[in-house]
């Protein structure tokens, strides 16, 4: 062997071996645990933050309903309501289109008499009001809040540890590839990012509301007092409701790199446009909650992205076709 053979980077005899990229993997790994484990402990501190935060779109259940004037009794450190009512039926609602009354209930002693008294409490924000919750959760077991704690808290710190496990998993993996693969992933990359927040934004502020007020409008509908649910359920339901229409936003990532990568054409695409919508569902079954509410919540935005995809499609072939007409002419 000469020994500009012994100086190629492509030498076999410079390449890892199995164990020795086996052992670089549980070097990342344990890394990221550990990553991931001291953001753990981090977001426990702050539980009654990230649960309120999950409680946001709960807050927001009648997002495009037009507001109507609601009251709310206090007794002792227990809150009732709001329950909506109208100047007819409770005069004693404050001025205003759309008041928010909170009353103390109380008792005063009349000659031999105990009657019970409204005192019109001011108005405070709503985090120290105790916030303007329709439906109530409630834990109905000694260790569900703890569950409930830690379910949060372990998604919260995979999203406050992402750039440490992102880094170590990189780490990793970059090495194998080459200079142009670098250059080729990282827009994918970003794209990918994009649309997972896009998927995230928008089921937090739109979709979640939307869904939770058909659930209580279609427990109503059949008789059922839908103002009352279990906390782990919610919790558990917004979660993977979040999780899943992130991810399902990946699905135009997929499409387009099948079509980069020449296995899909525009016209095909258009010719699976069925299919399409029954993959939807599946995907919405699969990713997010059982349920229609859910299915149809995803399947609409994943249908949008593929007619998306369909056009991005005929724009690169046509891009393609005059590239090879202008090399042809020259």
């Amino acid at each position: 062997m000469t020994t500009e053979d012994s100086t190629d980077p492509t030498d076999s005899t410079q390449k890892k071996s199995f164990w020795e990229h086996f052992e670089d993997l549980r070097k990342a790994l344990i890394r990221s645990a550990i990553a991931v484990g001291v953001a753990l402990v981090i977001c426990l501190l702050f539980a009654d933050k990230l649960i309120q935060v999950l409680e946001y779109p709960l807050r927001n259940i009648d997002l495009f309903e037009k507001p109507k004037p609601t009251v709310s009794f206090v007794i002792g450190s227990t809150k009732l309501g709001p329950y909506v009512v109208s100047r007819e039926q409770f005069a004693g609602l404050p001025p205003g289109e759309v008041p928010h009354a909170v009353f103390q209930v109380g008792t005063a002693q009349v000659g031999q008499e105990q009657v019970a008294t409204l005192k019109l409490l001011p108005p405070q924000p709503e985090s120290t009001a105790g916030g303007n919750l329709k439906v109530k959760l409630h834990n109905f077991g000694p260790a569900e809040g703890f569950f409930i704690a830690f379910h949060v808290s372990f998604y919260a710190a995979m999203i406050v540890a992402a750039p440490f496990w992102m880094f170590f998993m990189g780490s990793f993996i970059m090495p194998a590839l080459n200079i142009r693969e670098r250059q080729a992933i990282f827009p994918w990359v970003g794209w990918s990012f994009l649309l997972f927040m896009i998927g995230v934004i928008g089921t937090y502020f739109i979709l979640l509301p939307i869904s939770l007020r058909a659930s209580v409008a279609y427990s109503d509908l059949l008789g059922f007092e839908g103002y009352d649910w279990r906390a782990d359920d919610y919790i558990s339901f917004v979660t993977h409701f979040i999780l899943g229409m992130g991810l399902g936003f990946q699905f135009p990532i997929v499409v387009l790199f099948l079509v980069k990568i020449g296995l899909l054409t525009h016209k095909q695409l258009a010719q699976y446009r069925r299919h399409v919508v029954v993959l939807s569902f599946i995907l919405g079954a699969v990713m997010t909650t059982p349920e229609v509410i859910t299915q149809v919540a995803m399947a609409v935005p994943l249908y949008l992205l593929y007619e998306i995809c369909i056009w991005i499609a005929w724009y690169w072939e046509r891009k393609k076709r005059r590239s090879q007409d202008e090399v042809v002419e020259v």
